[in-house]
């Protein structure tokens, strides 16, 4: 039997069985060791408040020695173990290569544990720069797309520009050879009207003078002539009139477009402007699922490529038409006039044919024709004054139009709205007061057609048909429009 206090020498004679799990691991020790070593938490001044969150779950583990009762459960009753007090020599519990191998095992863990977090601060920053630099690609390059945009929308825009410029020229053009045309027709009214009248005195001649001779052939010639031209005449005008409709369309088409492309630049170069560092930027979330867009660059293009397309046609066609129109104006004036002057011709020699040409009546014939001509006369300048007056009432009218567009309270019955609705009334008296005198100035012509006629019936048969062609006639075809006039150039 051991003395007690002595080496335990015998217990060692043969191998003693060590269990596997003797030394526990680091991670399951903390809870043998709550019963033998209190934890004490360290002073304030030990703590490190910069460290992160982390570091303070991980000290709060105690890690403290194993529990001893545990293993005092292994020894028998015959070998328990007696108090250090009572020992000469020094009981351990572990070896020092166990001491050596759980400090090995700790620096270990720590040193992985130092490498994994360099690691992952690495990766961290390695991230935090490759997605920098990966939005500042990304918005560098929306930054360039929106700049090619903008090129694209400034070159569609200058290209709608100068076609809508062309197409407001060639309209302007193609309006004033309309003026010409509607102008150049109601010209043709007056050689018509002489020619058919020259028809009807001629059908007043008596007795024997009432023949169909050269005179009347070539009258009736005319008349077909001039119904020929105005037949021309209205067909380009009709057409003029289609054109311009069409005309008008591409040209709302183009402002349609233009303004739309304005817009879009306006806010395309805003978007191009803006900076990470701008007014005015703020978060739309869910902004980039809304998809609003209703075309691709290769439609969007082609509908501007389109209108433009459509809009040369227009104005080529419309400059066609003009040319037709100006040919047509030439080719009829010239017509009209020659016809004039061979029924002009024939007037002559059939008048000097006639002996008897002088009359009392002729000079009161040559006053009542002198009349007519000025009282014509003055009816064109009626007119003409009715025609001065559309300008004005058009500004007028159109600028009440224009200030029924201003917005909200801007919308004031101030003294330019009072003037200018005043300037309207004033201008539709002023309008209908000429046509008023125009309507006393054509009667007051027929009154002079019907006294001339009542003066024709007092002449003498052997005069009347002297007095039927070279009065009466040739009397009214010296107001026939000259060449100019029948072009429309005055």
């Amino acid at each position: 039997m051991e003395l007690v206090g002595s080496p335990l020498t015998a217990m060692y004679a043969h191998p003693r069985s060590t269990p596997n799990n003797f030394l526990p691991a680091i991670s399951t020790m903390a809870s043998s060791y709550k019963n033998r070593f209190p934890y004490y938490p360290l002073p304030q001044t030990f703590t490190l408040p910069w460290m992160p969150r982390s570091y303070y779950k991980t000290a709060a583990i105690n890690p403290t020695l194993a529990s001893f009762t545990k293993c005092a459960e292994r020894v028998t009753p015959g070998k328990t173990l007696p108090f250090v007090c009572n020992r000469t020599d020094l009981f351990t519990r572990y070896t020092l290569k166990d001491w050596n191998q759980t400090n090995m095992t700790n620096y270990k863990e720590s040193e992985n544990s130092r490498q994994n977090s360099e690691r992952l601060r690495d990766d961290t920053c390695r991230m935090i720069q490759d997605k920098h630099q990966q939005t500042m690609k990304t918005q560098l390059e929306s930054t360039k797309n929106l700049g090619v945009r903008v090129n694209d929308i400034g070159f569609w825009k200058s290209e709608l520009c100068h076609e809508l410029d062309e197409m407001i020229k060639e309209t302007r053009a193609l309006t004033d050879v309309k003026k010409r045309l509607e102008r150049a027709l109601a010209e043709t009214e007056a050689p018509l009207q002489v020619a058919r009248e020259c028809l009807l005195h001629r059908e007043k001649r008596m007795g024997i003078d009432l023949v169909h001779d050269e005179v009347e052939k070539q009258l009736l010639r005319e008349v077909d002539i001039i119904k020929s031209c105005q037949e021309r005449m209205q067909q380009h005008l009709d057409k003029t009139k289609a054109q311009l409709m069409s005309n008008r369309g591409a040209q709302h088409d183009l402002e349609r477009d233009l303004a739309n492309k304005q817009a879009a630049h306006r806010i395309d170069d805003k978007c191009y402007h803006l900076r990470n560092t701008s007014d005015g930027i703020s978060y739309y979330r869910g902004v980039e699922c809304v998809d609003a867009t209703i075309t691709v660059p290769e439609t969007w293009a082609k509908f501007t490529d389109t209108n433009i397309f459509c809009s040369q046609n227009d104005w080529a066609a419309s400059a066609k038409l003009r040319d037709n129109i100006e040919t047509l104006l030439a080719v009829t004036a010239e017509e009209m006039w020659s016809q004039f002057n061979t029924v002009n011709v024939a007037f002559t020699n059939r008048i000097s044919e006639t002996a008897d040409a002088k009359s009392k009546i002729q000079s009161h014939l040559a006053k009542t024709l002198q009349e007519i001509f000025q009282l014509e006369m003055s009816i064109a300048a009626i007119r003409k004054a009715i025609q001065d007056k559309g300008p004005p009432l058009k500004v007028a009218q159109t600028r009440l139009d224009e200030r029924t567009r201003r917005p909200n309270m801007e919308l004031c019955q101030d003294p330019p709205q009072l003037c200018l609705v005043n300037e309207v009334y004033e201008l539709d008296e002023a309008i209908q007061n000429l046509h008023q005198r125009l309507r006393d100035a054509e009667d007051t012509l027929q009154t002079l057609v019907r006294a001339k006629s009542a003066l024709e019936h007092d002449l003498a048969v052997k005069a009347n048909s002297l007095f039927i062609d070279q009065e009466k006639c040739m009397g009214m075809r010296k107001t026939f429009p000259i060449t100019p006039r029948l072009v429309s150039y005055v």
